[in-house]
């Protein structure tokens, strides 16, 4: 596949997917079609409860990509040598209005649902996600969820408001858009507004790991109890980078102390080998806050290994 560069647009001219700069030195398309697997951004931050910032996570994740080569030599995949992949750009959100965001990401989705696509992407806020899995369950019906957190993002409402980066899941439930008892949460910890905020998902029938629960140990045998859980269903993976210790993974607008490290961060990619996986983010990224780009290195890299473990990857 060449490679193509296509120019920035303005007014109505701008395509559903914008940008130049791509993940891993991958072709640039305006479209999926063709493409078993997609890289997209969605350069969204005006859902975030304290910092800002997470509007330039797709840029700097793309950047800290260069060095990502093709070959895991940790699993043995080969992704490049069975799949056909891609980076389609940027969702040309609007950074003045969340609702109208929410909005446009959920039409870009559906329009690649359209395609036998799985859409890997570079967040963003955790706001992002729920549109994602209005469009994913429209084709593939309720969902299990993986999803690596320092917050469970279950609150109803934040500052008044229904949708925003921490009602992404709670929004998910009351919309049916997740099976409950294929969804299981890891690495929450520190403090919440009520003392029962942990307590929601679990009554909905949610696994609940927190990350005193994962401190000192590898958590290969915590996924092992996982795909079990999981099944041979769809399930989405949804990683928000303050799941990581901000010792690992400073660049993000809520640090949480007490976290997950990097390696485990990768054996919980890794252990989502042989799962039914039809999508994927790593989110949360805010790269005015590690200005060594240390955080969006490491998002890189979980990006790569989401490719990595996708259905139809071979194994050198």
């Amino acid at each position: 596949m060449s490679k193509v560069f296509h120019q920035p647009q303005s007014g109505n001219d701008m395509p559903r997917f914008a940008g130049r700069s791509t993940m891993m030195r991958l072709p640039a398309m305006d479209s999926a079609e063709g493409l078993d697997a997609a890289f997209i951004g969605v350069p969204l931050d005006i859902g975030t409860s304290l910092r800002a910032g997470t509007r330039f996570g797709p840029r700097q994740i793309r950047a800290e990509s260069v060095m990502i080569r093709p070959y895991n030599m940790a699993t043995g995949a080969a992704p490049f040598d069975s799949l056909s992949v891609a980076d389609i750009g940027d969702v040309a959100i609007n950074t003045y209005n969340l609702l109208e965001s929410v909005r446009v990401i959920e039409e870009a989705y559906k329009e690649l649902m359209a395609h036998p696509v799985i859409p890997l992407t570079l967040g963003g806020d955790h706001t992002i996600t729920l549109p994602i899995l209005r469009a994913i369950a429209r084709k593939h019906g309720p969902v299990g969820l993986v999803h690596v957190d320092a917050h469970t993002d279950t609150n109803d409402d934040m500052f008044g408001e229904k949708i925003a980066h921490g009602t992404t899941f709670r929004r998910a439930v009351e919309e049916g858009l997740l099976d409950c008892k294929r969804v299981v949460q890891i690495g929450q910890r520190a403090q919440g507004y009520s003392s029962g905020d942990f307590q929601w998902g679990v009554d909905q029938g949610f696994r609940l790991v927190q990350a005193e629960q994962c401190w000192h140990r590898s958590l290969a045998p915590l996924m092992e109890e996982v795909r079990a859980q999981i099944g041979t269903g769809p399930v989405y993976l949804s990683f928000d980078i303050d799941g990581i210790d901000p010792a690992w993974a400073p660049g993000t607008g809520t640090p949480e102390v007490g976290g997950l490290t990097s390696i485990q961060a990768l054996e919980i990619v890794r252990g989502c080998r042989g799962m039914n996986l039809v999508g994927c983010d790593l989110v949360e990224v805010s790269p005015p806050y590690d200005l060594s780009g240390n955080t969006s290195q490491l998002g890189a890299n979980l990006l790569y290994e989401m490719l990595c473990v996708l259905p139809g990857v071979t194994y050198r």
